[in-house]
């Protein structure tokens, strides 16, 4: 799966940003059995992921175009911090973003879709293979135009 654009023709990055190794785990097995071959990267935190997208204190930076999986909950900074931090930064506030969680919490999704992001995906309902999700995000990346 990758995205095309007119003017050039380079596969789309997906960072995955979660502190939880095995639904990580079960995100890369997912790739694998949907035969996705995109690059893909893991932060642990929302500034492992600022790191990876800025390519500071030694990460080599996350190419562009790029479509982030971000957890809600987790240490150091949290998902909806990452995201409200993207919003406000020039070179990063066209990132798109799917929000993956636990959380049913009106106040996530809220927040979450107040910083625009893409999609609330809640990880009990994207399957335990995480597959529902994969299709959702392919069918994404095939119908829209990424800045």
């Amino acid at each position: 799966m990758t995205y095309s654009a007119e003017a050039e023709n380079r596969p789309i990055n997906i960072l995955l940003v979660d502190d939880d190794d095995g639904d990580a785990r079960a995100v890369q097995r997912a790739f694998a059995k949907a035969r996705i071959v995109n690059p893909f990267s893991r932060a642990i935190d929302g500034i492992e992921a600022l790191d990876l997208l800025r390519g500071e204190n030694g990460k080599e930076r996350v190419k562009f175009p790029l479509i982030m999986l971000v957890d809600l909950n987790m240490p150091r900074m949290n998902g909806i911090e990452l995201v409200a931090t993207l919003r406000a930064d020039p070179a990063l506030h066209n990132t798109v973003v799917f929000v993956l969680t636990t959380s049913y919490r009106d106040e996530d999704r809220n927040a979450a879709y107040g910083l625009n992001v893409a999609g609330y995906i809640v990880k009990e309902k994207a399957g335990e293979d995480f597959l529902r999700l994969f299709n959702l995000v392919d069918s994404y990346w095939k119908i829209v135009e990424l800045p």
